[in-house]
């Protein structure tokens, strides 16, 4: 199976596909062919469970997140100009910053680039080449953190029976990326930028709020009571677009198949739960295996792995973090 190809069409909305015997190296047949007998007691494992720092990336990825934030927010208020802007154009220490997907539907809607929106485009992309595409979803957007607090309450719901959990196609938010390209283009508008909740709640937070936070009151309203997670899984485009970028990237999550004990607490917790396909039992083709390019690496599955099977990786370096 090729990694890569595998890893890529996923991020565009295909399901993960089931690896055949050919597909997988001789060490891990090894590794599944002892596990099809192996019995574990599961009240250690559980132990083991409660023993753990299960919120350990967790605090880190929301302190980093609300830092961020803030950051912009007290530029502005303070007039120091340190971080101006927003998420979607931004100058630091005056060097220009650019939302790649959104410099994409500038470019698409205005029919050329500046050589500012040239400079913030190479600086972000280079910055999440390095830190992994999609960390941009988990660990900076504002809009995720409404979210996974939405979740929360959804999951809470939908264990009580007051609402079902509605899934959508994954396809559905590469489709959504061609119409928001095609309406930049032919219109001359950047229309996204004008529904992102990205673009909304940064710009609220620093600006001040507006009746546009109507918007991003519906779409957590339809994830509260419909379908858990439905933008950043279903429509955002930007996802995607940071998810190209992931696909190349070197920072990743790993995962190593000989300790793992298959009790699926890490697919629980993911926020995109297709991308840990690898980790149910017999599925994994090689001894470690790389998380896909729509994984988010906000380390949720890494806090709820009792046994240390899945990890930060930077490729090419030996030491995991």
């Amino acid at each position: 199976m090729n990694y890569f190809k595998e890893s890529l069409l996923q991020l565009l909305g295909r399901d993960p596909t089931r690896p055949t015997e050919e597909d997988k190296s001789p060490e891990v047949k090894i590794i599944h062919f002892r596990k099809k007998g192996e019995k574990y007691d599961r009240e250690a494992v559980q132990k083991e469970h409660a023993d753990h720092d299960s919120k350990k990336w967790l605090r880190r990825r929301w302190i980093t997140l609300i830092l961020v934030n803030l950051l912009f927010v007290l530029s502005y208020a303070l007039d120091i100009q340190l971080l101006e802007g927003a998420l979607t154009a931004s100058r630091f220490f005056g060097f220009h910053m650019a939302d790649l997907n959104s410099a994409l539907q500038v470019t698409l809607a205005y029919k050329h680039m500046l050589i500012n929106l040239v400079i913030g485009t190479a600086t972000i992309f280079i910055l999440w080449f390095l830190l992994g595409g999609r960390t941009f979803c988990s660990w900076v957007c504002p809009y995720h953190i409404l979210s996974e607090w939405t979740e929360w309450l959804h999951l809470k719901f939908v264990e009580k029976g007051w609402v079902k959990d509605h899934d959508f196609h994954r396809g559905t938010r590469t489709v959504l990326y061609f119409i928001f390209a095609l309406l930049a283009f032919f219109t001359g508008y950047t229309v996204y930028e004008a529904i992102s909740p990205t673009g909304i709640v940064s710009r609220a937070l620093i600006y001040g709020p507006g009746l546009i936070l109507l918007w991003v009151g519906f779409i957590l309203l339809i994830e509260l009571l419909y379908s858990r997670r439905f933008w950043c899984r279903y429509a955002c485009p930007i996802g995607l677009t940071y998810g190209l970028v992931g696909q190349i990237s070197p920072l990743r999550v790993i995962y190593t198949v000989d300790n793992c004990h298959h009790e699926g607490e890490c697919r629980k917790v993911c926020l995109v739960p297709h991308v840990l396909d690898t980790v149910i039992k017999g599925k994994a083709t090689d001894t470690e295996v790389p998380i896909g390019a729509d994984c988010t690496r906000c380390g949720l599955c890494i806090d709820a792995c009792p046994t240390n099977s899945l990890k930060y990786n930077f490729k090419g370096l030996n030491k995991l973090l």
